[in-house]
């Protein structure tokens, strides 16, 4: 019986049987959604802590005992957490947007000291041989390097930034501290072209440069980030996203496929990005991933579709070690699975005539579907499949992992649970889960959260509505949906206040937010869950609020966003006739001259302005990649001629002021 067939098997005994659920003393605790985002573990094994997102607050449990040693209030949500086991000191994020670090003593709880960082502040981790505390700045580009002082009494000495790529979300530093590994959501840059993804960054911590790995094209919504106990490897998880082809099927991941990047920090390069779907389903979202002291397994969570990866980690680097480095004369990224060259060719062909000539097309037709990779890696659906074991959670949304002593730690997000996962022999044989929340009841926009990120909707398991949408905003890939024609790739917009401003959709295609849900259900999904499923995913999307721009200091538009504020209400600039407040839309659609030889179509709807900040790149085909491009190379457009009377100084007013909103 070969590992597939042994994993199936597995998986029918683990539900029919193995469960076993443990109940914490609940005395401090109650039904309501706590959505545990991180956890870390004592170096004894005996307590547990745990940071809860929505009831903001840090947990202690005695694992031995089963019972809540404390639980601490906390003002701001928490974003992610460790524990610095030298100075027994528990380091949590939090972010409301506003960044702040607490450190408390590991064992009383007691708050030793509190930090402001940057917004959006997410993704701490320490070096202990450079006594240095990072934390990711997500909604600022940067990262707070944070100087822990020891003198009778835990401080931080000194704190200052370094400039990160867009979105800055996990961080990790090698054992010898040498190296800073930062691992960027989104991808950077225009969207119209060939070759949009996101990177990791590794900075040298001696000299302080850094160097941008970029990931396969199409790689974006990065989550996860481990780096080998021997310093070797970083592996972070990511979503692939298949962009330049009509979204016409889902199966073997035709639209997205769920990666895991591997880079080489010696060489600082990537080594390659595997699959970690399989021919038949796909592994949608993930998210966490960690692994063995001794480096023989790995482990990555599947928010998605509610499991655990088990790979092989020697295996998986000796396959990779074998695999023929790029050779120019063979197409790289040959699919072996079905006609998609086929298919990307003609519509890279079909914009080039559109568009006149090839050198005039974003999407150039004379290069193969290449992912940049050798051989074809990051579009074989098989490469791990001997060397892997998918192991099924009973929860919702398993993101954070951690692994300790052969025991992989994984929160179930949504269903408030902790799946212990026994690591001490291949594939694993022993699970505990634990219920933070017994008898949790979520409200109807919290129901819709968890479907809007549960991949199981979909046909096969491929992606969720947050694949493309990641926490209700964009994954800043342009895509060709068919509602609208072939050919012609439209950036991903936000969500947030669309129910607001109708109709959906860069073209108006659909008349509300609420029908485009339903087609999306049906179209990109390809499934059909019935009329209350979307109810619920409309109602979370109803919830979704801005998040203050990074851009406002004390909540308040600075002096010179004040000064653009006048130039956008003026009458001779007219941003206002079309960009009306509150929601900055006017619910309509315009031809402003903006629609490119590739389009279909000449009118676009107006865009809310609201959180403009967090929704690069700009224009319905993402053709700018920032609001000062779009200003400077917009002038041209038609009720745009205002902003060719403005100097240098009034464009970073206006562009000031756009970048609050």
């Amino acid at each position: 019986m070969n590992l597939q067939e042994t994993g199936r098997t597995y998986e029918r005994k683990i539900q029919s049987v193995f469960w076993i659920c443990f109940l914490f003393n609940c005395c401090a605790l109650g039904s309501s959604w706590r959505a545990p985002v991180a956890c870390s573990i004592s170096r004894d094994q005996r307590t547990l802590y745990v940071a809860f997102e929505r009831s903001r607050e840090v947990a202690f449990y005695d694992l031995s005992k089963g019972t809540v040693l404390r639980c601490i209030s906390l003002s701001k949500r928490p974003t992610g957490m460790l524990l610095i086991e030298e100075k027994n000191v528990l380091c949590v994020t939090c972010s409301q947007p506003e960044g702040e670090v607490i450190l408390m003593d590991a064992v009383s709880g007691e708050v030793l000291c509190r930090e402001k960082v940057g917004y959006g502040a997410v993704g701490p981790c320490f070096s202990e041989k450079r006594n240095l505390l990072f934390v990711c700045n997500r909604f600022e580009n940067s990262v707070s390097v944070l100087d822990i002082l020891v003198q009778g009494k835990i401080k931080v000495h000194e704190q200052r930034r370094i400039e990160a790529v867009r979105e800055p979300i996990a961080s990790a530093v090698t054992p010898d501290g040498s190296l800073l590994v930062v691992a960027s959501h989104l991808p950077e840059g225009r969207s119209n072209r060939y070759g949009v993804a996101a990177c990791v960054t590794i900075y040298d911590l001696n000299s302080w440069k850094s160097l941008n790995v970029r990931l396969p094209n199409g790689a974006t919504g990065l989550r996860g980030l481990w780096i080998s106990y021997d310093g070797s490897y970083a592996f972070v998880t990511h979503i692939l996203g298949r962009y330049e082809l009509p979204t016409v099927q889902v199966e073997r991941g035709w639209i997205n496929c769920n990666a895991l990047g591997i880079v080489d920090l010696r060489k600082k390069k990537l080594l390659n990005s595997v699959l970690l779907d399989e021919l038949d389903r796909g592994a949608g979202n993930p998210w966490g991933v960690a692994g063995t002291d001794a480096g023989d397994l790995l482990c990555v969570a599947h928010a998605g579709t509610n499991e655990l990866s088990v790979i092989r980690l020697g295996a998986l680097l000796e396959k990779l070690k074998k695999v023929p480095p790029d050779n120019p004369d063979i197409s790289a990224g040959e699919v072996l699975y079905d006609d998609r060259n086929e298919w990307l060719d003609y519509f890279r062909r079909l914009r080039a005539e559109r568009a006149g000539s090839p050198s005039r097309d974003p999407y150039r037709s004379d290069e193969v579907y290449s992912l940049g990779t050798a051989s074809g890696v990051p579009n074989d659906l098989t490469f791990i499949s001997e060397i892997r074991f998918r192991l099924p959670l009973f929860c919702k949304g398993p993101r954070f992992v951690l692994v300790r002593n052969r025991k992989a730690y994984v929160l179930g997000y949504f269903s408030d649970t902790l799946h212990v996962v026994s690591l001490r022999c291949f594939p694993p044989k022993e699970i505990r889960r634990l219920t933070f929340s017994p008898g949790l009841q979520l409200l109807p926009h919290q129901k819709g959260e968890a479907l809007f990120n549960d991949a199981t909707l979909c046909s096969g398991g491929w992606q969720s509505c947050a694949s493309c949408h990641p926490d209700g905003r964009s994954d800043g890939l342009n895509w060709d949906l068919v509602n609208d024609g072939m050919g012609n790739p439209k950036n991903t917009k936000s969500l947030v206040g669309s129910f607001l401003t109708p109709p959906a959709m860069s073209t108006g295609v659909r008349a509300s937010a609420s029908a485009a849900v339903r087609a999306g259900l049906k179209h990109i999904l390809f499934s059909d869950k019935g009329e209350e499923v979307a109810r619920l995913i409309d109602a979370y999307i109803r919830s979704l609020r801005p998040v203050p721009s990074p851009a406002l200091r004390n909540g308040q538009l600075t002096p010179s966003a004040l000064r653009g504020k006048k130039l956008f209400f003026s009458k001779s600039l007219g941003c206002v006739r079309c960009h009306p407040p509150p929601l900055y839309t006017d619910k309509r659609l315009h031809n402003i001259g903006s629609a490119s030889p590739i389009d279909l179509h000449q009118s676009f709807d107006v865009p809310t302005l609201i959180e403009l900040y967090r929704t690069a790149p700009y224009l319905h085909d993402g053709r700018f990649a920032t609001v000062e491009e779009l200003l400077k190379k917009g002038k041209g457009f038609r009720g745009w001629e205002g902003l060719k009377e403005l100097g240098e100084k009034e464009l970073q007013d206006l562009e000031a002021f756009l970048n609050s909103l």
